[in-house]
């Protein structure tokens, strides 16, 4: 019994620890679930935080992205609108602007004021460098010693390297002389260049100031093709904004001292129609306000007005002369008939003023519509629709091919042939007839016409316009070549109308011609005709041959 017992307690104590060993890793593998579970509550819980924060990033990227946008869609709006306020400033300042500078032209400045630049060759040029020296291959030859030098195949091995040291150095002192040559001679050759380039220099600053001197001279003994370049000048350096045309053509008239100038002005586009941009968030899109048309047109109508005053102001401000006494300014724009579909050039300002007039007036305060309509000037009245007015002198009329003629209609007598007046009377005749009916005629130099005798201008409007006049004191037909003439003369003009005048007749080949053109062709009984209706009894008898 006792042994039983013993056994049953080794079989408990086995049993008890079997079932502690069972727990204790039932225990620990609870503990190793747990803590699994753990850490992988703890990484969905990492994870979760990285998707939030990536979330929240994410989120503020965009907000941040689309911030950026906004600001840059608004910056654009903005340098839009800013880039519109300065053309428009730019355009009403246009007068002001030129009023704040000197607008004479020095004849000092037309000259070349560059001089030479002192001569800098290459510092390798310049720079000699010492030749080579006999000591320094001699003294990589060792010193014989004196017990060696009584052996003489020793003494002769010494007196070899010597020699061979010194064939060495005579070599590279040749090479040494021949680099210095070399660079002797460059140095020479670069001089040679300079010294070219300064006398061309020094002949092409002689050249000019003698050009300008001859120009100066001829400026102030008032030659007219002088004041005219000059005048060009002043023109030509005036600074406008991009976009001008800055086209122009001068005319002056050294008797009445009346300088006129033909400009060309900017169109009506040169006025932006867009007024400003705005930027509309939630719509994510950039819309424009136009401009009213009364701004458009009251904007156009100051700048046209800007550069007529301008124009006058450079003009008599830069005369140094003072030859200008009279200046007419006619400014019209290159457009486009739309009847016809022609270009057209109306003219929409012309004024002309005395130089004693327009300096007593302050530029600077004046309305510049109220000041041109003060000096008289012909303003259209709608110029961004292109309505044109009529120049106060036209351009053409001071061609230099015009000169003063005389009054021959008032001068003939009662019954006064007209075949005893010579060619430039015959002619002067015709110019002054046709002024008594009505047009404004000037007549050309015989020398240089160019097939013209006369030319005159309509001014009724619509049926006006240039008219070339061709006289010819004829006592036999006049033949269909010189109505071909008077055509292509017509042609050359761009007139409108030409009229042939005879003291003779045509021929059938002149009428067939004339047929279907703007040409006028009048006889002799259709000269006195008209001659009789402006008071004038006139005949035509031929000589006899």
């Amino acid at each position: 019994m006792a042994k039983r017992s013993g056994f049953e307690k080794v079989i408990r104590a086995v049993a008890r620890e079997s079932a502690k060993q069972q727990r204790l890793n039932e225990s620990e593998r609870r503990a190793a679930l747990r803590a699994a579970d753990r850490a992988e509550r703890q990484q969905l819980k990492a994870r979760a935080i990285r998707e939030r924060e990536q979330v929240r990033y994410d989120r503020e990227s965009e907000r941040a992205a689309k911030q950026n946008y906004l600001e840059f869609r608004e910056q654009e709006v903005r340098d839009g609108n800013a880039t519109i306020r300065s053309w428009i400033e730019g355009l009403e300042s246009i007068l002001s602007a030129s009023l704040m500078v000197d607008d004479t032209v020095t004849f000092d400045s037309l000259r070349v004021l560059d001089n030479p630049l002192p001569f800098a060759p290459a510092k390798s040029l310049t720079t000699f460098v010492e030749g080579p020296s006999l000591e320094f291959f001699t003294s990589k030859v060792p010193p014989l010693p004196w017990y060696l030098s009584f052996i003489p195949s020793f003494k002769a091995r010494h007196i070899d390297r010597l020699r061979i040291a010194t064939e060495q150095f005579n070599s590279s002192e040749e090479e040494h002389k021949a680099l210095n040559a070399q660079r002797l001679e460059a140095l020479r050759s670069a001089r040679e260049i300079y010294e070219s380039g300064v006398s061309a220099l020094l002949e092409k600053k002689a050249l000019r100031d003698s050009e300008v001197d001859a120009f100066r001279y001829s400026y102030y003994e008032g030659d007219p093709e002088s004041i005219v370049a000059y005048c060009s000048m002043v023109l030509e350096t005036s600074d406008y904004p991009e976009g001008f045309p800055q086209n122009f053509s001068l005319a002056f008239v050294p008797e009445s001292k009346q300088l006129v100038v033909e400009y060309e002005l900017p169109s009506p586009v040169i006025i932006p129609e867009v007024a400003e941009y705005r930027y509309i968030k939630s719509k994510d899109e950039i819309t424009t306000k136009l401009r009213k048309p009364a701004e458009t047109k009251f904007l156009y109508s100051d700048l046209v007005a800007s550069i007529a005053l301008r124009c006058l102001h450079e003009l008599f401000e830069a005369d140094q002369g003072e030859f200008i006494e009279v200046c007419c300014f006619n400014g019209y724009i290159n457009s486009i008939d739309p009847a016809t579909g022609r270009s057209v050039q109306p003219h929409l300002v012309s004024v002309r003023t005395t130089r004693e007039i327009f300096m007593e007036i302050d530029l600077a305060r004046v309305d510049r519509a109220v000041c041109l309509k003060n000096l008289g000037a012909h303003v259209s009245r709608a110029p961004s629709e292109a309505l044109p007015v009529r120049p106060i002198i036209e351009f053409n009329m001071v061609d230099k091919r015009f000169v003063d003629q005389q009054d021959l209609v008032s001068q003939l007598g009662s019954a006064t042939n007209l075949m005893d007046l010579n060619p430039y009377e015959f002619e002067a005749l015709v110019a002054n007839l046709f002024g008594k009916m009505g047009l404004e005629s000037k007549l050309t130099r015989s020398s240089r016409d160019g097939g013209v005798d006369c030319i005159a201008y309509d001014p009724r409007p619509i049926l006006g316009g240039k008219v070339v006049i061709q006289a010819k004191r004829y006592k036999h037909t006049v033949g269909v070549s010189a109505v071909r003439d008077l055509y292509g003369t017509m042609m050359n003009e761009g007139a409108n109308k030409g009229i042939l005048v005879t003291t003779s007749g045509y021929g059938p080949d002149a009428f067939e011609f004339a047929k279907d053109k703007p040409i006028e062709l009048i006889e002799g009984g259709g000269l006195l005709f008209l001659l009789q209706e402006i008071g004038i009894e006139a005949r035509i008898l031929m000589p006899v041959d």
